[in-house]
């Protein structure tokens, strides 16, 4: 399979250019670019020209964007305010999320990418609500039209919480005619239905991966092979994953570890141990 990365690993440092190139000369060509705003401030005209001016003379790749979940700095710590939930019941929040989303994909103008990847609600306790489901349908249709008009198409990430776990994503689809695809998330389905059950619910509209390791009942983002309290089965995973014939990157979305002396380095230990099951 082919090989990328999330730039999710290195979220807490501001993304420059020398990261960039650090990930394409250890053999990467491919990113998930992560939208923090400590991370790339897509508001920020001048780091976004910079990152675009670097990927225009390089070889990487923006496989896809991962579009905000909070427009501040700090994960959410400003206050409900600085919450992005397109599924939003409130309607001046709802909007206010599609407009910061909006924003995002905005940097299809500075550098292409294909897939940009959104969460239905947020956090590990958003119910199932009818209100929910008008409020997401509503969002998602008016930013599919300006995502298609940028070249870019949505998918949406199965996420632990009683919105958007794989059963429920094929309810939402179902009831709302919306014909998008997925980005199957092995760590988030480890959490809810299970790997295998999961895929198998989602297989015909998965698009794109996020791979991560945790223990059954923590959202960790571990390495595969490396973190021993990462229960995944990846023999059985990758048997999984295999069967979309190269239609997406094995694309690992994993969380900086402190104790890690090169995480990059390690990384490129996940892939080989992964690929070679």
């Amino acid at each position: 399979m082919r090989r990328a990365l999330s730039t999710h690993l290195f979220v807490n440092h501001r993304l420059s250019t020398s990261t960039l190139q650090r990930i394409l000369n250890a053999g990467i060509q491919r990113v998930e670019i992560f939208c923090a705003r400590q991370h790339l401030d897509y508001h920020n005209p001048q780091q976004v020209q910079e990152v675009a001016s670097y990927l225009g003379d390089s070889q990487l790749q923006v496989h896809s964007v991962h579009l905000p979940m909070f427009n501040d700095e700090h994960w959410g710590k400003g206050g409900p305010g600085s919450i992005v939930d397109i599924a939003s019941p409130s309607k001046p929040r709802r909007i206010a999320a599609v407009d910061e989303v909006k924003r995002a994909l905005d940097l299809a103008d500075a550098f292409p990418f294909r897939f940009a990847v959104q969460h239905l609600g947020v956090g590990f306790d958003d119910e199932w609500s009818m209100h929910k489901v008008d409020a997401a349908f509503s969002s998602l249709d008016e930013l599919k039209s300006f995502a298609r008009q940028r070249g870019v198409e949505i998918l949406i990430e199965n996420i632990p919480n009683a919105l958007s776990g794989a059963r429920k994503l094929l309810e939402f689809f179902e009831i709302t005619h919306l014909n998008l695809g997925v980005c199957f998330d092995v760590g988030h389905a480890h959490l809810m239905e299970g790997v295998e059950a999961a895929f198998e619910l989602l297989e015909d509209r998965i698009q794109s991966l996020h791979v991560h390791d945790n223990n059954g009942t923590e959202d960790k983002h571990l390495f595969p092979g490396f973190h021993t309290d990462g229960t995944v089965n990846w023999k059985r995973t990758m048997e999984l994953l295999r069967r979309g014939n190269d239609r997406y990157p094995l694309l690992l979305e994993l969380k900086e570890d402190p104790a890690m002396a090169d995480s990059l380095g390690q990384a490129m230990q996940v892939f080989d141990t992964l690929e070679s099951l």
